[in-house]
């Protein structure tokens, strides 16, 4: 094997695995503030690319001003969807919580693709094309720029937590009826909870829709971010970040070493396999506290 190769094939997919984590992180923080998984996060991911590129390429803004305002946009979704759709349904069993978030999932699917078009639109943030060195090795720079941004936003999650809302967000997580009891509001850190969600979700979406165009297959995401939230640990941050880069690397070698000898399409395969073993062997994941079960 050529270890430049191989190395190279690793490098960028832990880059591309932090962009999964990204969108795993609102799955961990939904979990960990209702314990519900959300499977609406590949769909509010590709939400936040097409309404990236209807605010650069329709409205002509910058992309300076348009990624903030689809950022506001896209946390006051995610509040509106708690609030309309997901607090009705409070009281009800998990799973039923969870067929709704699918339900919007596959929503979005089907509506925003049909206002804006299903073809691959050109999202341009200015990044450059040319890959860089790193001895033999190329780093995609779009990967490059992706990843370390997907990293700074992880990184400010984990320092959200021990902030006043980010300790009430665990407080609700870790009891919602003693939450409750000593006055938190938790529908409120719900809300919150869905709202950075659905920016961490456009935020991939942006930053993966720059790479490869917005269409409706940024909403595959999910699969990624489940992959890397359930591996990691749905109720741990650290994990996810862990998972991540396992996810990446791991899909980036299988796609790039088998794909020239099967024909291609390992890729997919890979998220799929690591969701399949991981709630068989290790249903809590990684890093993810031992009480969570099998649904």
């Amino acid at each position: 094997m050529d270890m430049a190769f191989a190395g190279e094939l690793a490098l960028n997919g832990a880059l591309v695995g932090l962009f999964y984590a990204l969108v795993g992180l609102g799955i961990v923080l939904i979990y960990k503030a209702s314990g519900v998984a959300n499977l609406s996060q590949g769909a509010l991911a590709m939400v936040g690319g097409y309404v990236a590129w209807a605010l650069a390429t329709d409205a002509g803004l910058p992309a300076w001003l348009a990624i903030p305002l689809v950022l506001v946009v896209m946390f006051g979704l995610g509040v509106v969807l708690e609030r309309v759709v997901l607090r009705r349904m409070a009281g009800e069993a998990p799973i039923m919580i969870i067929m709704v978030t699918l339900g919007i999932e596959i929503m979005l699917r089907g509506v925003v693709p049909g206002i804006w078009g299903a073809d691959v639109k050109r999202l341009d943030l200015g990044i450059g094309q040319d890959p860089i060195f790193l001895g033999p090795m190329l780093i995609n720079t779009a990967y490059l720029v992706g990843g370390v941004v997907s990293l700074v936003l992880i990184g400010l999650s984990v320092l959200f937590f021990g902030t006043l809302h980010g300790i009430v967000l665990r407080a609700v997580s870790d009891d919602q009826i003693a939450a409750w009891s000593v006055g938190i509001r938790v529908e409120h850190a719900i809300a919150l909870a869905w709202g950075i969600s659905g920016v961490t979700a456009a935020s991939a979406g942006i930053l993966w829709g720059s790479v490869q165009g917005v269409d409706w297959t940024l909403s595959l995401f999910l699969v990624k971010g489940l992959a890397v939230a359930i591996l990691g640990g749905l109720d741990s941050v650290p994990g996810l970040l862990v998972a991540g880069l396992l996810v990446g690397i791991a899909e980036s070698l299988v796609a790039g070493l088998l794909d020239p000898v099967v024909g291609g399409g390992t890729r997919d395969i890979v998220a799929a396999v690591i969701i399949l073993l991981t709630v068989l062997i290790r249903p809590y994941g990684l890093f993810g506290r031992i009480h969570i079960e099998r649904v």
